[in-house]
């Protein structure tokens, strides 16, 4: 019975399955150690070449079937480990008509102690590479239709009332920054997640691997992943800590509340058409309603806020699994790589969604967005420096009634130039204090 097999009985059956770069990852390991073994003349080449073989056919895709053993499992990855070195040793095997070993030739120097957590982190930056390249698209998405609509003045808003006026242009902008931040993040992350501790076998010593097998096999996974890997002095942190993983998935959670953020936002702006908000219109074919007919809504955004909600549940998973390790191993390293996964494809997915089908489909409704900056009753604040807070206060209700801001500034002796400055939508969405440079012309009338 094969080890695969006979995990079955111990092990859980959810259906949950390894992410690809995870078998990947230990499929190049299995060839780099292969190579290393065989330079050393402690593995006969022609079974070394036939591991390589294989171990390349399998991290190309080939046999990926045959990876049997559930997520949930012995928290070493000892599964994932030994049904990789069978599935190797069985076509290698096969290959050369000769007895390949699992455990003595295609595992040869190495401990599921070392190879997974070796593993884990070179599948996590495969997977945040690409969630590096979406979020910088995003980036620069945001950054030009901040600018396309940076003239397209609209009533700010606090606690959800109305407020002050900004443009929809400095309302992307200031979501540009930050995406521009969570990259810089996530590249730091990413640069953390690369000590790896291959050739620490069991328990960090190296025990039972030659002294230069682990620089020449990190030298060869260097190669095949074209990734600068590390070998930090201590061979045991990486293996007995989950911390720069745990670094990885709180950026991911850090970004994850941004997107909530900004389609939540969205969502608002887009809420109406005639009862609320109603200040974008978006470009949505697919039907809102099986019972309303016309009824459109937000559905991208929507299916980004619950991916982001998802993705802050992982993260808080993965805190209570990194703690699962005592002394010199952690006990949670399958779990934690499909979170970390799971993050990154919800992200990956996010954010391409993001760019490309939500932010191409807003077409912001100007002049409804203008009319209702006009009536915000904060307008008021203008004239603040001029009558003080207190005498101000006391005419919001005015505005708030819908007075226009014009015929309150008029009962208050203020001439017409004046008027027209501290009315300028376009004034009020930058610094300065219109009414003292208002006044200031009147008194060199």
């Amino acid at each position: 019975m094969s080890y695969e097999e006979e995990a079955e009985k111990y092990y859980l059956k959810t259906g949950f399955k390894f992410p690809f770069t995870l078998i990947k990852a230990i499929s190049l390991i299995k060839a780099s150690a292969a190579m290393a073994n065989k330079e050393l003349k402690l593995l006969d080449s022609e079974i070394a070449d036939a591991i390589v073989k294989v171990s390349l056919m399998l991290a190309n895709g080939e046999f990926k079937d045959e990876i049997k053993v559930d997520v949930f499992q012995t928290g070493s990855g000892t599964g994932i480990n030994m049904n990789i070195n069978d599935i190797i040793s069985r076509h290698a095997s096969k290959l050369i008509n000769k007895k390949v070993h699992p455990n003595d030739h295609v595992n040869m120097s190495q401990s599921s102690n070392d190879v997974i957590p070796t593993a884990i982190r070179i599948a996590s930056y495969l997977e945040a590479k690409n969630v590096l390249l979406s979020i910088t698209k995003l980036s620069e998405r945001l950054n030009e239709i901040s600018e396309k609509y940076k003239d397209f003045v609209k009533p700010g808003r606090t606690h959800l009332r109305d407020a002050l006026p900004v443009t929809l242009g400095q309302e992307f902008y200031a979501y540009y920054e930050e995406f521009l931040e969570d990259k810089q993040d996530l590249e730091y992350a990413m640069s953390q997640i690369l000590d790896i501790p291959l050739g620490g076998t069991a328990v960090g010593t190296g025990i039972n691997s030659h002294e230069r097998f682990k620089e020449l096999a990190i030298r060869n996974l260097r190669e095949f992943l074209n990734i600068d890997l590390k070998s930090p002095k201590s061979l045991m942190r990486p293996m007995k800590l989950l911390s720069d993983l745990i670094l990885l998935s709180s950026i991911y959670k850090k970004i994850a509340i941004d997107l909530w953020k900004i389609s939540n936002d969205i969502r608002l702006m887009f809420s109406g058409p005639n009862t609320a908000i109603g200040e974008i219109d978006m470009e949505i074919s697919l039907a809102g309603s099986s019972i309303m007919p016309g009824k459109i809504n937000p559905v991208t955004v929507e299916a980004i806020m619950q991916a982001s909600s998802e993705i802050l549940g992982l993260d808080s998973a993965n805190s209570y699994i990194s703690l699962l390790g005592e002394f010199e191993l952690n006990m949670g390293n399958p779990s934690i790589i499909y979170n970390i996964s799971l993050q990154s494809l919800l992200l990956n997915e996010s954010l391409i969604k993001l760019a490309d089908t939500v932010l191409t489909s807003i077409k912001p409704l100007k002049e409804r967005m203008k009319s209702l900056a006009y009536s915000s009753p904060s307008l008021i604040t203008i004239f603040s420096p001029l009558i003080g807070y207190e005498k101000a206060k006391s005419l919001y209700e005015r505005i708030k009634n819908g007075e226009k801001l014009e015929n309150v500034a008029r009962d208050l002796g203020l001439d017409e130039k004046t008027i027209n400055m501290i009315t300028d939508l376009n004034l009020l969405v930058n610094p300065g204090i219109p009414i003292l440079k208002g006044k200031s012309i009147e008194s060199n009338k």
